[in-house]
């Protein structure tokens, strides 16, 4: 029985089961004898092999090379058998509505690629219409474009093109022939010779495009299945960033690939990239509506751009920074799973100088689905590390003691404080191998085990079971740390023990029970070394969004005496010299030191006819406000809160610990914020209807005895002295003078004198109970401040109205002082000089007299 049109058998079945026809090759056979099936066997098994070379054809990198072997010999063929002085081959990009084809341009090496859009030229008007296109003289034709058809330096003087069809008559390319040889236009005949093997040319590039559009897609889908496979590889953002943007290069065949992640809350797209060392990442940044991944940040679009120069919305600046030649971009968005923009996709460059297709759109998206998965996964990963880290961060950073268990009362998490409370030394919890032998021995225990504290443990479990809250205030906790003992070889310097509840002067070591004789630890053998503290103890539920306990939280707060200390000291000195108070050791400020000091008194205008008419809640209230902002002051500038004495208090500037800068200096710009602070405080009560307060300041410098005078258990520093004395002697003149802020001659001098502050001489005077005289300045400001001319002149005549005084000229210093007055009647120290100098003209005083006011009174 003959076979025939044997070589369509595999074909034939493809069509036959298209049509449900399933058993053709079962009839077939039925009847065949053995050589007629042997060699059926033998056609089928060659189309198989042709299968097979096809498939190896489509998995082979080679291919796009083949069809550019094709593409070049049937162009020099093709050129030789019509005489054309230069040939080019077009093939259809239907994706693209390109045409595309290669030219050599003169003296270049290399072929050049070019790319035509359809319509547009002679050889889009043929692949359009499929017409075949004869120009004897380009000169003359209409559709003839130098600026699309031309060839730089090289003239064309006819063209002839035609179309090349596929088997369903589709145009698959397009043949542009220039310049025939002998300088005679392409004919009849010309066109007639092409037709001859024109339809074999378009089935084989027909078939070689159908081969390399299966290849190219075959490749893309293995690309893309290796690209996102390799996405969820990590959780960490960083490494999913540079993996995603070396995927998405490779995928589509890129020379450079960016990925922005969006910031909605800065308003930025961000990525990092390699540095030149190309190990080391570098973080980049730019507005999010900026350029062309800012376009597609703001609209969520696809933007595929084959010359980037020829778009505005590109920024060349980087190119020409770098020297890089962008020339084709795809850049693509990348959305989460709720549909969210998070991030663009940008590609730039692809090989060989093409452009990026529809294809690369279809696969690059597919890729962004997975890349947008992967990324929202790493940016909650690293949003559940840095929120854990961040819980972390306060639970160190809390004072107190913190321990957290879990519903069954076992220790979760316990913070440096609480080692530090159970006798853990401060360095052994910097050690990261001494804290996590600790913490072995401790986590996972329950908490009653190894905090032994009146009550803990039914307050824990009333907590954990109901959701009550419990604080109960100063307990006792204690217990003992056992030092390493010679020969013993474990790591740990010390351990904790647990005092035993059968007789409190044995311990064991980390309450561990049962417990061999031999290792109990006895107190009175100086074995151990009790730790007893006093705290306050607050119990708390953990629950989680549901409002289910799932845990707890055991708070204990350390009120033992240096805590104590430390909370007194803060009352009237700064955090930071509290604290270097405080590692001095507590009797440092029980010892009576002589310190240069400066002394700072403030105290309340007219306080007593100031509340007459106010209620004693809103005094108190007033008088507390007002103080905060002046202790404020007075912290500010480092200075010690010695006292308050009423509507009073008393201020010292370098004790008892001694300052980097110059304590004098800092007590008067401390006086100065405080008279801002006044303003300020003045102003609120006139729109609360409240009394505005006046003040009086006086600062004197110069040696004192300092110290804690009292007791352990009343504990009162302040400082004693002359300085302290004159300070207050001179917050008193404030009320004679008229003026807010005086200041002696020895903080004057301190603070630089002229060069550094503004002041006028007020008086040299003897105050009550001292033998020698003090000048005394009233403080006006800094120097360079600035002053009003009419205030710089009353000053300037007031200085010298005070030289003529003290030289005895009491005519001239009358003069003056009158003069001075006229600028401001109201001035309380020319008042008196003028009051003074009318005396002395009638009655003159001494020939020993230096100009010295004695004060009568304090």
């Amino acid at each position: 029985m003959p076979l025939s049109n044997t070589g369509s058998i595999l074909a034939s079945l493809t069509q036959f089961t298209q049509l449900n026809r399933t058993t053709v090759l079962t009839d077939r056979v039925k009847n065949l004898s053995i050589a007629e099936f042997i060699c059926l066997l033998d056609f089928i098994t060659a189309e198989f092999q042709q299968f097979l070379r096809a498939i190896d054809m489509i998995n082979n990198e080679a291919l796009e090379t083949m069809l550019e072997q094709v593409m070049d010999a049937f162009t020099l063929k093709i050129g030789q058998i019509l005489q054309a002085d230069r040939t080019i081959i077009f093939l259809l990009d239907s994706t693209k509505g390109q045409l595309w084809g290669k030219i050599n341009q003169q003296g270049d090496s290399e072929a050049k690629d070019i790319r035509l859009p359809l319509n547009v030229g002679i050889a889009g008007y043929v692949a359009a219409t499929g017409e075949l296109l004869n120009i004897q003289d380009t000169k003359d034709h209409p559709l003839f474009n130098i600026d699309i058809d031309g060839i730089p330096n090289y003239p064309i003087q006819n063209v002839l093109c035609m179309p090349i069809l596929s088997s369903t008559q589709q145009v698959v390319a397009v043949v542009e022939l220039l310049n025939k040889s002998g300088e005679v236009p392409f004919d009849a005949e010309d066109e007639e010779r092409f037709r001859d093997f024109a339809s074999s040319i378009g089935i084989i590039l027909e078939t070689c495009q159908s081969f390399y559009m299966a290849a190219r897609n075959q490749r893309g889908a293995a690309a893309l299945l290796r690209a996102t496979s390799s996405l969820g590889q990590s959780l960490d953002l960083e490494a999913t960033l540079k993996s995603v943007m070396e995927q998405a290069r490779r995928l589509m065949k890129a020379d450079r690939s960016t990925l922005f992640m969006l910031s909605r809350e800065k308003g930025e797209l961000w990525s990092k990239i390699a540095k030149a060392d190309g190990k080391t990442m570098m973080e980049i940044r730019l507005p999010a509506n900026r350029g062309i991944a800012g376009y597609v940040a703001t609209t969520g679009k696809t933007v595929n751009i084959a010359d980037a120069y020829k778009d505005s919305r590109f920024d060349p600046s980087t190119d020409k920074r770098t020297g890089y030649r962008t020339q084709s971009i795809l850049c693509m968005p990348v959305f989460n799973s709720s549909g969210e923009l998070i991030a663009v996709t940008q590609l730039i460059n692809k090989e060989n100088g093409g452009s990026f297709s529809s294809s690369d759109e279809e696969f690059m998206q597919a890729f962004n689905i997975q890349a947008g998965i992967a990324l929202e996964n790493a940016k909650l990963f690293e949003t559940v590390l840095t929120e854990k880290q961040y819980q972390k961060d306060i639970l160190e950073s809390l004072s107190d003691a913190v321990i957290s268990t879990d519903f069954m009362g076992r220790i979760f998490t316990i913070n440096d404080a609480a080692l530090e409370l159970l006798g853990c030394p401060e360095e052994q919890i910097r050690d990261p191998k001494i804290r996590q032998l600790w913490e072995y021995k401790l986590l996972g225990r329950h908490v009653w085990d190894v905090l032994p504290v009146d009550n803990i443990h039914f307050r824990l479990q009333d907590s954990l079971a109901t959701g009550a809250r419990h604080y109960v205030p100063e307990q006792t906790l204690k217990v003992g740390i056992a030092h390493k003992r010679p020969g013993d070889t474990s790591i740990l310097p010390c351990i904790l023990a647990i005092p035993s509840p059968d007789n409190p002067k044995v311990y064991i070591p980390w309450n561990e029970t049962p417990c061999p004789r031999e290792q109990l630890l006895d107190e009175e053998q100086d074995e151990i070394v009790p730790i007893e503290r006093s705290v306050n103890l607050t119990v708390n539920p953990l629950t989680n969004p549901e409002g289910e306990v799932r845990g707890g939280l055991v708070v204990l707060e350390d009120i033992s005496n240096e805590k104590r200390i430390k909370s007194t000291l803060y009352r009237y000195m700064t955090p930071s010299v509290a604290e270097q108070v405080i590692a001095l050791g507590e009797q440092s400020m029980m010892v009576g030191e002589r310190k240069d000091v400066s002394i700072l008194f403030s105290d309340i205008r007219g306080y007593t006819t100031m509340t007459e008419n106010v209620e004693a809640t809103e005094v108190v209230a007033l008088l507390n406000q007002y103080f905060e902002t002046m202790v404020e002051a007075v912290f500010n500038y480092q200075g010690t809160l010695d006292k308050f004495i009423g509507d009073a208090l008393m201020a010292v500037f370098g004790a008892p610990l001694p300052l980097a800068e110059n304590h004098a200096w800092l007590a008067v710009q401390s006086a100065l914020d405080m008279r801002h602070r006044l303003a300020e405080f003045n102003q609120k009560c006139v729109f609360e209807n409240q009394p505005q307060i006046r003040f009086g300041i006086g600062i004197s410098s110069g040696e004192v005895v300092s110290g804690n005078i009292g007791s352990n258990k009343r504990m009162d520093y302040t400082v004693i002295g002359d300085a302290v004395n004159l300070s207050s002697r001179l917050e008193s003149l404030t009320k004679e003078y008229a003026c807010d802020i005086i200041i002696s001659e020895y903080t004057y001098d301190s603070c630089g004198g002229a060069a550094r502050l503004l002041t006028r001489e007020l008086d040299k005077t003897r105050v009550k109970g001292k033998s020698r005289a003090v000048r005394i300045y009233e403080l006006i400001g800094l120097k360079p401040a600035y002053l009003d001319p009419q205030t710089e002149h009353f000053l300037n005549i007031y200085h010298q109205g005070r030289e003529a005084y003290l030289a005895r000229d009491f005519q001239r210093a009358l003069r003056l002082f009158t003069e001075a007055a006229s600028l401001r009647p109201q001035d309380h120290p020319t008042e008196i000089h003028i009051q003074r100098c009318q005396l002395y003209l009638k009655t003159p005083p001494p020939e020993s007299w230096d100009g010295i006011h004695i004060m009568t009174t304090k």
